[in-house]
C-alpha cells in the first residue's frame, strides 16, 4: 500500500508578506548573531584574524550585514517551501501573527542538546590519538572563563544561522524536492533522508574552520563529519517534528555544553 501523505502539511499557505516579516525577523537575528561570533574567532583563529587588511569592526559590520540578507532569503525560501511539507516556524509565526501556538518542547530540546554536546565530547578522544599535529601550536588554549565567554557569544549563531542554513533552508529544501517527484505527497523517508544529508553537509560546512587548526586528512576529516553529524541528526529531528524553535534551542544548549561548559570545566 502506499504510504500516506504527511499529516503535517500547512493549508492554507501563509501570504508572501507574513512569510517577509518572518523571514526578517529572522535575517536581523543572523546579522547579530554573526557579530557575536568575532569574539569566539579572536580567541580559536587569532592567526587568521591577524591577516585583515582593513579594521576589525568594519570586518564585523560588513559580514554581519551580509550575512543578514543571505539569512533573510533563505529563511524566505525555506519558509515558501515549507509550507508545502509541513516544516517552518509554528511557534513564531502564531506568536508574530496570531493563532494557536504548537506546544514545543523546550525542556526536551534543551536536554537533547546537552546531550549531543556531551556525547561529542565523549567521542572526541576516540580521534584524539590520531590526530595530526596543530597547525598553530602556539594558539591561546581554548579553555578558561575568557574562552568561556567567547563561546556563551558565539553560541547565538550557531543556534540561529546554523539552523536557519541547514534545517530551515537546506532540509526543507531536500525534503520539496522529494515530494515534488511524488506529485506533492511526502513520507517520513523523504523527512530521513533529509536528515541524513542535512547532517552530513553540517560536517562538512565545519571544515574550512578546522582547516585553520589542522592539516586536512582522512581522520581530521572523519572526525568533523562524526562529531558534527551526531548533532545534525538529532537537531533535525526536532526540526521535523516540532519546528525550527526547539531545533535552534537544542543546538544552542549543545554549543553551551561544547562552547562554555567545557572550557570551565578544563580551565
Amino acid at each position: 500500500m502506499p504510504a500516506e501523505p504527511s499529516a503535517n502539511v500547512v493549508s492554507p499557505v501563509p501570504t508572501l508578506k507574513e512569510d517577509l516579516k518572518l523571514a526578517a525577523v529572522f535575517g536581523v537575528l543572523s546579522g547579530l548573531a554573526t557579530a557575536a561570533l568575532f569574539p569566539y574567532l579572536v580567541v580559536i583563529m587569532p592567526q587568521l584574524l591577524a591577516k585583515l587588511t582593513m579594521p576589525l569592526w568594519l570586518v564585523i559590520v560588513l559580514q554581519s550585514v551580509q550575512a543578514g540578507v543571505l539569512l533573510m532569503l533563505l529563511s524566505l525560501a525555506g519558509l515558501r517551501m515549507g509550507h508545502r511539507v509541513g516544516l517552518g516556524a509554528p511557534w513564531l509565526r502564531a506568536t508574530l501573527f496570531g493563532g494557536e501556538r504548537t506546544r514545543q518542547p523546550w525542556l526536551a530540546a534543551i536536554v537533547l542538546g546537552l546531550f549531543s554536546g556531551l556525547l561529542i565530547l565523549g567521542l572526541d578522544p576516540l580521534f584524539a590519538p590520531y590526530m595530526p599535529a596543530l597547525l598553530h601550536p602556539e594558539a591561546p588554549p581554548t579553555t578558561g572563563q575568557a574562552s568561556a565567554a567567547a563561546g556563551f557569544l558565539a553560541s547565538f549563531y550557531g543556534g540561529i544561522s546554523e539552523e536557519l542554513m541547514m534545517r530551515l533552508f537546506l532540509m526543507t529544501l531536500l525534503v520539496w524536492m522529494q515530494s515534488k517527484l511524488e506529485r506533492g505527497r511526502t513520507h517520513p523517508l523523504h523527512f530521513w533522508i533529509a536528515i541524513v544529508l542535512a547532517a552530513v553537509l553540517f560536517g562538512v560546512g565545519h571544515l574550512p574552520a578546522v582547516v585553520e587548526t589542522w592539516p586536512l586528512d582522512a581522520v581530521v576529516v572523519s572526525r568533523t563529519l562524526v562529531l558534527n553529524g551526531v548533532a545534525g541528526l538529532v537537531l533535525g529531528w526536532l526540526y521535523w517534528k516540532h519546528g525550527i524553535e526547539s531545533a535552534m534551542l537544542a543546538h544552542f544548549s549543545a554549543d553551551l555544553m561544547l562552547h562554555v561548559v567545557a572550557p570551565l570545566a578544563m580551565g
